[in-house]
């Protein structure tokens, strides 16, 4: 039966509208009432306000799980389902009457609203979609429409880590809201959870985590729409779809705007959005959403309320009767109906339902609900054991019960077991509050409540852990509070906020501890920093003060005081001014930030000034003049170091009083390089090479910061890679030869070495250690050790200055040698080599030098030191390679060209280099065409380069034997024939070329 709508007023509108705090009133104002909710949760709410206004005396709590029942009290706030069926209060208010609409629970609603009435005043309060319907099927109903009192406005799409403070984020599967609650706690500090399946108490208890501002983020399903009264003020969707019970389904606009309504607060406005992977709001929608324009309700569920229990048959049939009103659907089998539908196929079952009032308990006892969310199946089976005692045995076995409580009272395990548990118990908490079902109701309510509250607070704290920092919680509340914080700084920099790790304090940067880093910095970066102001200050103060000595620039280009990086260096267009970029918070600000800059800079300047000194005195020099200043002026821009090659005209032309005043300013004319040997020491090396790799970007590249201080350590040579430039090693003061980069100095020092060897003359004094015919020379140890360098490296090395190899064997070259001692042996005598590696060696004995040969041809005694295994090792012995000045290089200039005018090495010693005056690297002279006499590769004996010099130029390593156009001198890679010694004549047997020729033998045999 169909009532009127006259005394029924229902108050529309959209959420924020004041609908509920409106129902409280006018039913406090009343002797007595009943107001019925959507949820348990609130369901408690609203029994805490109205208990705050008429006492706890007076109120009652009514739900299917819990029950306060004071013996007079005047008013009971309910659940929508525990509602009585009729009533004598003279006020009834009903909540949410939207959800009438619901497929799952729309019928209940609709029967209370169809059939509930107060003796003076009723009261149906939701959504203005009801307007249409409502007057409909309730003739002369009173509608009152009230406006929403915030305002609405959509704010687009965001990532889940850019939402504001004060945001819910709203999802439909716990899975789903776990995962968004654990990025917020990484990313923002922590998010309060709300989920249908909790416990009231734990859902309460996370609500008023978010409320008390402990966290600025609540993550929860759409359970927040029915009426939860929160301070947010942006609501975001991280999905619109949902499962209804039936199927997934998009959510429709009516929904959207309920849950996105929840966002502003009485008059403050508020604003909705999406979020994660949802696609942002058409424009329609959002303009619904934003002036609340929804579809009506056409149709309302609906079931009986005249159930027939004769029996399970007809009870069944009842239920599936169909409305006869139009404006109601019947609704879909419910979780009740479910159970009935699988119990009436069991005989067992048939059989003891045989008269209507064991009908009646059968269809009691199928409104269980299904807490624990297990097939229809397994509910049906534990509805069958409940039946069963309770026609039997008159009340549930309590020996089950109490076996069933006492498996679910355990408070370990994590969310999930503990979820599971919390909705077994409350199974038993609303069989314990079910009229009837119980021997001793009141002890099993009680000990139900207290287990779920026990489990619930386990919960909550399992929540909290999970998904809040609590040091980041405590900070947030005491920066709202606008508190001094308490900082506290050790000495390697750790920095504790109010007793809490928070990070570490590294110059003028504050790095927070693993896992507070954040898109905005989060509350662990605020509260560090405010309670970090003054020390940034002091800092600052300190620094503006602090002397040269207290800074240093690293190999890594960052500038450190007192350990801890301040700044770092990038490059400019001047090289020798490379922009000083702080390393320094936001927080360092105003005059503190001016005054640390400017004390780095200021540093920066004097210290680049102070180590390349030589270079800034150099493009200072006001007293050079013409080709001097041009050379400096090349010299400066390339860093100190110069390929003679590259400016060998310049040098021809420049005389002596240029050259002299600019080794006023330490300028070297080398061999191979003109350089400043002030800035080969590791400080100024490193340096160069540190602005080159900032000018040039190669500090981003991978290695170059590694072989900054390897270049700066004073090593002769390194071995090279070839993915780093050539020009870094040159800055470095070392030249790239193949497979070593050898220091500049170093190979002066070996152009020194190499100079007398190609400048003696057969027969014209003693025979220096490496000279072999006035054209060629071997290499030696006194080269290898000052190179540190192998033999095959020392092949490397010459040919990337331009030599090139004949090779002979060693017994032919023992053989050559030994005749040219023999022709000398009358002026001089044997002797042993000089002690210095440096020092010509006296080369009167011809055998000595003969070892010496197959000495450096042999492996350097830093390879090996057992000579009689190596030869063992070697099927044949190694050739030596006889070294001569190529076609192109800077041998050409260098060790080879005798003319007047070169630097002598520091100190005073060896003798005088050259300043060669040959064309640049790779430029042909076309005047050796002509037959023009040149200063050539055999050190000045001012030959006429015609086409056997050309034929020379070839790119083959060795040659074989051609004749000698000079005569009596062997020429090129020619194989000698020794001269067997005269028989007549003994052979020393002190000798080391017979010490050789005896070794030999005795490894034949």
């Amino acid at each position: 039966m169909i009532l009127s709508g006259r005394s029924v007023t229902a108050v529309l509108g959209p959420t924020n509208t004041g609908k509920t705090h409106f129902a409280i009133e006018r039913m406090v104002a009343h002797g007595s009432g009943i107001i019925g909710l959507p949820l348990r949760l609130l369901a408690r709410e609203v029994y805490t306000r109205v208990v705050e206004r008429v006492g706890a005396h007076n109120v009652a709590l009514v739900t299917g799980e819990e029950k306060i029942s004071p013996a007079n009290a005047r008013f009971s706030v309910c659940t929508v389902e525990a509602m009585p069926r009729e009533t004598k209060a003279a006020f009834v208010a009903i909540d949410e009457i939207q959800l009438a609409g619901d497929l799952e629970r729309g019928h209940i609603f609709t029967d209370r609203l169809l059939h509930l009435r107060g003796r003076e005043e009723t009261l149906l309060l939701g959504s203005a979609t009801m307007k249409p319907i409502l007057l409909q099927l309730l003739p002369g109903i009173t509608i009152v429409e009230r406006p929403r009192l915030s305002q609405l406005f959509y704010a687009g799409q965001k990532k889940i880590t850019r939402l504001p403070h004060r945001s819910a984020i709203v999802a439909f599967s716990a899975d789903e809201v776990y995962a968004i609650a654990e990025l917020i706690r990484r990313q923002r500090g922590g998010a309060a959870v709300v989920l249908g399946a909790l416990s009231p108490r734990t859902r309460n208890a996370q609500v008023g985590l978010y409320q008390e501002g402990d966290v600025d983020y609540l993550v929860a399903t759409d359970a927040i729409g029915m009426g939860l009264n929160l301070d947010v003020d942006h609501v975001a969707f991280a999905q619109d779809r949902k499962f209804d019970g039936y199927q997934f389904r998009n959510l429709n606009p009516g929904e959207l705007g309920q849950i996105a309504g929840r966002a502003g607060r009485h008059v403050k406005d508020g604003t909705f959005g999406v979020t994660g992977r949802v696609e942002p709001f058409d424009e329609e929608l959002v303009e619904r959403l934003e002036t609340h324009q929804f579809d009506a309700l056409k149709v309302l569920q609906w079931r009986t309320s005249q159930f027939d229990f004769s029996s399970v048959t007809a009870l069944q049939r009842s239920l599936d009767v169909a409305p006869r009103i139009e404006g109601l659907a019947r609704a879909l089998p419910a979780t009740d109906q479910q159970a009935l539908e699988y119990l009436s196929r069991y005989p067992e079952v048939i059989d003891v339902t045989d008269r209507p009032e064991r009908v009646e308990k059968l269809w009691e006892a199928c409104a269980l609900p299904d807490y624990r969310r297990i097939t229809p199946a397994q509910h049906a089976d534990l509805i069958q054991s409940l039946y069963f005692d309770l026609v039997r045995r008159g009340t549930v076995n309590e020996d089950f019960l109490a076996e069933q409580v006492r498996r679910a009272d355990r408070t370990d395990g994590e969310i999930d077991t503990l979820s599971a548990r919390i909705a077994q118990i409350r199974t038993w908490t609303y069989v314990s509050n079910r009229p009837g079902w119980l021997a001793d109701p009141t002890h099993w309510q009680e000990k139900t409540r207290e287990i779920e509250d026990r489990l619930s607070d386990a919960l909550h704290e399992r929540l909290t852990k999970r998904f809040v920092d609590r040091r980041t919680s405590v900070l947030m509340k005491r920066l709202r509070e606008n508190a001094m914080l308490e900082a506290e700084i050790s000495v390697n920099g750790d920095v504790f906020v109010e007793g809490h790790a928070m990070g570490q304090l590294s110059g003028f940067r504050f790095t927070p501890i693993s896992g507070a880093e954040g898109s905005d910095a989060k509350a662990v970066q605020a509260a560090a920093y405010k309670a970090l102001a003054l020390e940034f200050e002091a800092r600052a103060a300190r620094l503006h003060a602090a002397g040269n000595g207290d800074f240093a620039i690293g190999s890594d280009g960052y500038v450190r005081w007192l350990g801890d990086p301040v700044a770092r260096l990038s490059g400019t267009d001047h090289i020798l001014h490379p922009r000083v970029i702080l390393l320094a918070d936001e927080q360092l600000s105003g005059n503190a930030r001016d005054h640390v800059a400017a004390r780095v800079e200021r540093f920066v300047n004097h210290h680049i000034s102070t180590v390349l000194k030589p270079l800034d005195d150099l493009s200072r020099a006001e007293d050079l003049q013409g080709l001097a200043k041009g050379l400096a002026f090349q010299l400066v821009e390339n860093l100190g170091v110069l390929f003679r090659r590259d400016v060998a005209d310049d040098v021809k032309s420049l005389d002596q009083d240029g050259r002299a005043s600019m080794r006023r300013y330490g300028v070297r004319f080398g061999a191979y390089h003109i350089f400043m040997p002030a800035l080969l020491k590791p400080a100024p090396a490193e340096l160069i090479t540190l602005l080159w790799a900032l000018k040039n970007d190669g500090l981003d590249k991978p290695g170059y910061g590694d072989l900054i201080p390897v270049l700066a350590a004073g090593r002769t040579s390194v071995v090279t890679t070839e993915s780093f430039e050539r020009s870094f090693y040159k800055l470095a003061g070392f030249r790239f030869l193949g497979k070593r980069a050898v220091r500049i100095d170093i190979l002066e020092r070996l152009a020194d070495l190499i100079r007398p060897l190609l400048q003696w003359k057969p027969g014209s004094t003693a025979r220096p250690e490496g000279a072999y015919d006035g054209r060629r020379f071997t290499a030696t140890t006194a080269m290898l050790s000052i190179l540190g360098a192998t033999p095959d490296d020392m092949e490397e090395i010459l040919k990337g200055l331009g030599y090139r190899a004949d090779s002979v064997t060693a017994e032919e070259a023992a053989a050559y040698l030994a005749s040219l001692g023999g022709a000398a042996a009358s002026t001089e005598q044997s002797a042993e080599p000089a002690a210095d590696p440096e020092a010509d060696a006296d080369a009167g004995d011809a055998t000595s030098d003969a070892a010496a040969v197959a000495e450096a041809a042999a492996p350097a005694p830093a390879e090996t030191t057992d000579a009689v295994a190596a030869t063992e090792e070697a099927s044949e012995p190694k050739p030596v390679l006889l070294w001569r000045p190529g076609g192109r290089g800077d041998n050409q200039r260098g060790a080879g060209n005798q003319r007047s005018g070169g630097d002598r090495r520091p100190g005073g010693a060896g003798p005088r280099r050259a300043e060669g005056e040959g064309k640049p690297e790779g430029r042909r002279d076309d005047r050796r065409r002509d037959g023009a006499r040149k200063d050539g590769p055999e050190g000045g004996r001012g030959k006429f380069a015609g086409k056997g010099e050309r034929q020379d130029r070839g790119d083959r390593k060795d040659r074989g034997p051609r004749p000698d156009r000079e005569g009596g001198r062997p020429q090129g890679g020619q194989r000698f024939e020794a001269k067997p010694p005269r028989k007549d004549k003994p052979v020393d047997p002190d000798s080391p070329f017979a010490k050789l020729a005896a070794l030999k033998d005795q490894l034949k045999k």
